[in-house]
C-alpha cells in the first residue's frame, strides 16, 4: 500500500504579527515618559536633646505647604503647579555660589507640612539637585503635646 500524501496545513502568522506590532505601537504611544529624578542622599532627623540650640546661619529653610506653595526663608517661589521650579533653582544656585565663596557648606532644611504630596517634596529635592546642593535634611514636626 502506498501512503497517500498528507496534506500539509500551514498557519499563516501574518495577522498575529500585525496584532503584536499594533499592540506595541499602542503601548508606546499611550505611555508617558517621566524625567529621571535626582538621587540626593540625606540624613533623616533623629531625636536628641540639647541644652542650647545650635545657631546655623548658613542654613536655608524651605517650607512646603499642602496647597503646593514653596517658601524659602518666608519668600514664596514658583507657582504650585510648576514642577520645574526655575525661580527656586536660580535662588539655590546663587545661595550655593555664595556659600562656596565663603568656604562654608550650603545646607538646606526641608520642612513639609503634614499633608503635603510626596511629589512636591521630590520637586524640591530635584531643585536642590539642580543647584548641586547635597546637604539636605528634613525638619521634624513639633508635637503639640510636648
Amino acid at each position: 500500500m502506498k501512503r497517500s500524501d498528507a496534506v500539509m496545513m500551514k498557519v499563516d502568522m501574518t495577522p498575529m504579527i500585525d496584532c503584536v506590532f499594533l499592540l506595541l505601537i499602542f503601548f508606546m504611544v499611550t505611555s508617558t515618559l517621566h524625567r529621571q529624578e535626582a538621587d540626593i542622599s540625606f540624613a533623616l532627623p533623629g531625636v536628641a536633646d540639647q541644652s542650647e540650640p545650635v545657631e546655623i546661619p548658613d542654613e536655608q529653610i524651605i517650607e512646603i505647604y499642602e496647597d503646593g506653595r514653596v517658601l524659602l526663608n518666608d519668600l514664596e517661589y514658583d507657582s504650585p503647579d510648576n514642577q520645574e521650579m526655575p525661580e527656586l533653582v536660580d535662588t539655590l544656585v546663587r545661595f550655593k555660589a555664595t556659600a562656596d565663596a565663603n568656604k562654608v557648606e550650603a545646607m538646606i532644611t526641608i520642612a513639609p507640612g503634614g499633608l503635603v504630596k510626596h511629589q512636591r517634596v521630590v520637586d524640591v529635592l530635584n531643585a536642590c539637585a539642580a543647584a548641586k546642593i547635597n546637604n539636605v535634611t528634613f525638619a521634624m514636626e513639633e508635637d503639640d503635646a510636648s
